[in-house]
């Protein structure tokens, strides 16, 4: 590759929303800016998760009840107010992480560590580790197949981290190349990315983000919306199932060689152009 990819300049969304959760799979805050950590990461987001005495991770898809549990962060997230129904009680990140997993563990009904990972966070997917990204039409297209959700539900059950004004719904989808070998890249503000996949969904949007308690047939109702309203743009061939939403990312290494964007800062109102 030489030079720099040539925009595809039809349309140019802007970043609207970036959401960081920084202990895992506990509600997340969101923020106007956000620094791009070497990982491809954004800094302070996962950078915490519980994890029980064998060392398996803690969260939503293995144990319901931490939908029960409110989280509130301070600011620069030095600190975090925990609350169950009316019971709230503020805690140091830095200092009380014990006291944090001592909460947790009470709350969820087993013994819990709260670990830390400030380098890079802790990602689902480690060959794509950067933030996850949707649009607010296709989160608004998918509150309208359910009827007890809103759009501020369905931001709480699919926890992405970067939302932008696309014109129309599942237009991210155009982020991701149609075949696996090719290499899809966009860029925010001033850093490059590659748009790695369209998102595999797992339990927790099935269930209300605030109580735990599951939607009858989330998942097949879902799919078969999805893939009814599957735009042309979308790549079809990366879909092996229709329970997909938004998009995986990581930094573009190729386009900028040593990595000069790692360290930089992507904010709330910056373009998104899709490079191809």
């Amino acid at each position: 590759m030489t030079g720099e990819p040539t925009p595809i300049t039809t349309l140019m969304p802007r970043l609207t929303r970036i959401t960081i959760y920084p202990i895992k799979s506990l509600d997340g805050c969101d923020v106007r800016e956000a620094v791009v950590l070497p990982t491809g990461s954004l800094a302070g987001d996962r950078r915490y998760e519980l994890v029980d005495s064998g060392g398996n991770v803690v969260n939503g898809k293995k144990c319901a009840a931490i939908h029960n549990i409110r989280a509130a962060f301070g600011p620069h997230m030095k600190d975090v107010t925990l609350g169950v129904g009316q019971n709230y009680k503020t805690f140091s990140l830095a200092e009380a992480s014990s006291d944090i997993a001592q909460w947790c563990s009470e709350v969820v009904g087993k013994k819990c560590h709260l670990v830390e990972n400030a380098e890079g966070g802790f990602s689902d997917d480690s060959e794509s580790p950067g933030p996850t990204l949707i649009s607010t039409a296709s989160l608004t297209e998918v509150s309208q197949w359910f009827s007890e959700m809103d759009l501020a539900e369905v931001r709480r059950r699919f926890r992405m981290n970067l939302e932008i004004d696309g014109p129309t719904p599942f237009w991210e989808d155009r982020l991701v190349a149609k075949h696996q070998t090719v290499i899809s890249r966009f860029q925010i503000g001033d850093v490059i990315w590659q748009g790695r996949g369209i998102c595999q969904r797992c339990v927790v949007p099935t269930r209300d983000a605030r109580l735990g308690t599951p939607t009858p047939d989330f998942p097949r109702v879902f799919s078969q919306r999805r893939q009814a309203s599957l735009p042309v743009w979308s790549p079809v061939e990366r879909f092996d199932h229709f329970y997909r939403l938004g998009v995986n990312t990581a930094l573009d290494m190729v386009a900028l060689g040593e990595g000069p964007d790692r360290g930089k800062v992507i904010r709330v109102g910056d373009s998104v152009t899709h490079l191809g």
